[in-house]
């Protein structure tokens, strides 16, 4: 823990010096509380942005607004890009047409960013450019680390050309990382915000066998890993944004349930969630056991290692 702390007193000294950085995906869960950070530290934050008005309302005033890239010719003014942006992937059922926006989402910005970055004569330095774990596809039990390849599924396909765009900017004036990320866990949005509720009315358990792996995060590693790679400047390429524990989701389930004081024992079939989501099921019934390797390699130090420790601290601030 003390090594951990040591780490997020060394980005907050690293990143002092202020920067200004484009976000895209600003509003999102990791967008949110990145941008609290980023602006504590006095960087200069323009938020990418259909929704000015909304974008203020839950960031605040202190960040600049950009409606669209198209009257850009380049990216010269800016330090840094951390491309967050895309359509939630598990909010809807995957139909033909949801695919499509799940990618063109994710796709087409990430385009025209790396256009953008090439087309600068002082480009940013850095391109964070967001992944996901589901690059991997259904993995089993088998441990993966970024040098794992992957199988050939919808999520990966998505991921796959989402990384491909986001590479094209790569040169010795830019350097980018893809971050992979895996199930962010915080009180204030995504998969865990959902089962909060559930869990403490004794209604939450394990989906379908649970032996499938969820490889998770806690909100406060997810930002001090952005942070890291932001500021470290010898790193590139793709890099796994989980903890270095993962867990099976029947394990998961019990846990919390033990955190929470309640029973976990509501089993959802494979069969219900299928019903329910159609292709999308994917996400819920397979998994990766997938770790941080080369974040490790690099010396990132995880402030939350073990799950428990992590939905505990979630938990008693959300209180």
């Amino acid at each position: 823990m003390l090594e951990a702390i040591a780490i997020i007193d060394r980005l907050d000294v690293e990143a002092k010096a202020s920067m200004k950085i484009l976000v895209t995906g600003g509003t999102g869960l990791i967008g949110r509380h990145l941008i609290v950070r980023l602006l504590a530290l006095t960087h200069q934050i323009t938020v990418l942005t259909r929704d000015p008005q909304r974008a203020h309302q839950k960031l605040g005033n202190h960040i600049t607004t950009l409606t669209s890239l198209k009257a850009c010719d380049n990216l010269d003014e800016f330090d840094a890009v951390i491309n967050l942006a895309g359509e939630s992937i598990a909010e809807k059922r995957w139909t033909a047409e949801q695919k499509e926006l799940l990618c063109h989402s994710r796709w087409d910005i990430t385009e025209r960013l790396s256009q953008l970055i090439k087309k600068s004569d002082n480009p940013p330095s850095i391109f964070i450019s967001g992944s996901a774990t589901g690059y991997y596809g259904n993995q089993n039990q088998l441990l993966v680390t970024e040098d794992e390849p992957p199988t050939d599924e919808f999520a990966h396909v998505l991921c796959q050309r989402w990384e491909a765009l986001a590479l094209e900017a790569s040169s010795e004036k830019t350097r980018v990382c893809l971050s992979r990320t895996g199930i962010v866990l915080a009180a204030d949005g995504g998969m865990l915000s959902k089962l909060l509720p559930l869990f403490k009315l004794g209604l939450g358990g394990p989906i379908g066998d649970g032996r499938q792996f969820l490889p998770w995060i806690h909100i406060e590693d997810m930002i001090n890993a952005l942070l890291y790679l932001l500021t470290t400047e010898n790193l590139r390429g793709p890099f796994n944004m989980v903890a270095p524990y993962p867990v099976h989701n029947e394990q998961f389930a019990a846990i919390l349930g033990e955190v929470l004081h309640r029973p976990a024992m509501m089993r959802a079939p494979a069969s219900a969630v299928k019903l329910m989501m159609g292709e999308g099921a994917a996400l819920l019934l397979g998994g990766q056991r997938a770790i941080p390797k080369r974040l490790e390699q690099a010396g990132f130090i995880f402030r939350y290692s073990e799950l428990k420790e992590a939905l505990e601290e979630i938990v008693a601030s959300s209180a």
